[in-house]
């Protein structure tokens, strides 16, 4: 139980593929205007990641190898779809401001590299404890850069409006998510290096 418990905590800080491992930068810097922006990113990629992670896992000794990662793909690319069309019917407004993000979870360096790098040589358990561990770092990821650039930008928390007048435009914008980035990385790294 330990070991699993590990494997959720490593995708947290040691593994965290935002600021550990600089994965996924596309839906980061594309996603984050807000804290709900990011954090629905990071649940829709944390879902496709567990249950590909699960599928792959328990198949992967019937794949040839010379088709290993077009399966893969076709794996991970029907739980998108079915994220897809959750979001879609559950969660309209996210489903629209995400829009294009949701179906480049397809070709997320994050969930083919987790599936090829853990997933295929793995068990079924192990398997998704790792997909959720870096299910969460991710989302933890992307909701934090969401909410500094909220807060900068717009003076609002999850949408909360906490500050009268409007925060500076920059945040909002792509360079603003750069900057972002860059700092909060330089803080993690500052953090978690003894």
């Amino acid at each position: 139980m330990s070991n699993r418990w590990k494997l959720i905590t490593k995708g947290l800080v040691k593994d965290n593929p935002t600021f550990a491992l600089v994965l996924g930068m596309c839906p980061t810097l594309g996603t984050t205007t807000s804290a709900i922006n990011g954090m629905g990113m990071g649940v829709a990629t944390m879902c496709v990641l567990i249950l590909s992670n699960i599928v792959i896992s328990a198949v992967a000794r019937f794949i040839p190898d010379k088709v290993r990662i077009p399966s893969y793909i076709v794996i991970i690319s029907a739980f998108v779809t079915i994220v897809q069309l959750l979001m879609q019917a559950y969660l309209p407004s996210l489903y629209e401001t995400l829009g294009l993000f949701i179906p480049l979870i397809v070709v997320n360096c994050i969930v083919l590299g987790r599936a090829e790098a853990f997933a295929n040589k793995n068990g079924v358990i192990d398997s998704a404890c790792d997909g959720l561990g870096i299910g969460l770092g991710f989302t933890l990821s992307l909701t934090v850069v969401g909410l500094v650039r909220e807060i900068l930008g717009s003076g609002s928390a999850f949408g909360w409006k906490f500050m009268a007048p409007d925060g500076m435009l920059l945040f909002v914008l792509a360079p603003g998510a750069f900057i972002v980035l860059g700092y909060l990385m330089v803080l993690f790294r500052k953090l978690t290096t003894k």
